[in-house]
């Protein structure tokens, strides 16, 4: 295997030598341990590990190392997942009218902040398609109403699928995905939204926030399920408001958030930071990478 850093994903029930074991597998085949960060839940019983590998003068492929892992993973009832750090991964996002989050994240991909490739900006809306000229990126108008939802969505997964895309970012794209569009794409879409869920559902959350004196505004960014904004958070932040703010300030302040927010949540998606566990999202922190 050509060096490259080797990260592997892995959840099972919590018990006695796992780390030994895997340490040692992966010492036996010639891999360098770069980092390792582990979590235990213990009412749950469960154990969670992201491991980093040096591949550095190692002489297996990644087809025998998988081969080979899989053993081991079965005397453990390890669930795990293997990324390589030369596989860069396809990322479509999906917008409406709103244009801060898409503008950020094209930014931030442009300076090499996240690594990927943003195959596409997919649409209900021709409204925000000067943005992905302006960075050369494919730009699909593909209007969708209570009628055409299904194929419009089956336009949606073919193009998703010909651009062998693995991550969907609805960056502000105001339309409910149907089930069997998030099972397609189960724990690869992550979406963003204010943090006043359940509270001001609908339009012009902000209006009515301000009408109500918030003091917090924020933004959550998750895993799309089924239960539409209630899949596994990734992140979330938060900042104070006053009396004094205007139903426009909050927003923009709502604006800024959640473009950290998205963006740090994708950047953790690809990092090969997360481990779904149900309803819940493990997000180790960056170790030092």
């Amino acid at each position: 295997m050509k060096s490259q850093i080797v990260t592997f994903l892995i959840k099972c029930p919590d018990q006695k030598g796992v780390l030994a074991k895997v340490s040692n597998f992966f010492f036996d085949k010639g891999f360098n341990i770069v980092s390792c960060q582990q979590y235990v839940n213990a009412e749950e019983n469960r154990y969670f590990m992201r491991i980093r590998l040096d591949a550095d003068g190692t002489k297996i492929t990644k087809k025998d190392l998988e081969t080979c892992f899989v053993t081991l993973a079965k005397s453990l009832q390890l669930d795990w997942s293997v990324h390589y750090e030369d596989q860069q991964q396809n990322v479509a996002i999906m917008v409406s009218h709103t244009s801060h989050n898409l503008y950020d994240l094209l930014s931030r991909q442009k300076e090499g902040l996240l690594d990927c490739n943003i195959k596409m900006v997919i649409s209900n809306h021709n409204k925000l398609r000067p943005i992905a000229d302006m960075f050369g990126i494919p730009y699909y108008h593909l209007p969708v109403t209570k009628e055409t939802k299904q194929d419009q969505e089956a336009q949606v997964i073919r193009l998703l699928e010909t651009n062998q895309v693995d991550l969907v970012v609805m960056a502000r794209y105001m339309q409910i995905l149907s089930s069997d569009f998030i099972n397609h794409y189960a724990e690869r879409i992550i979406n963003i939204h204010h943090s006043f869920l359940p509270a001001f559902q609908g339009a012009n959350p902000y209006k009515r926030a301000y009408e109500r004196g918030v003091k917090l505004i924020g933004a959550t960014a998750h895993y799309a399920t089924e239960d539409l904004d209630e899949g596994p958070i990734i992140e979330q932040d938060v900042e104070r408001v006053t009396h004094e703010s205007t139903a426009k300030t909050l927003k923009r302040i709502g604006a800024d958030i959640e473009k950290l927010v998205l963006a740090k949540a994708v950047k953790n998606h690809l990092n090969n930071q997360i481990i779904v566990n149900g309803n819940k999202a493990i997000v180790f922190p960056e170790a030092g990478e």
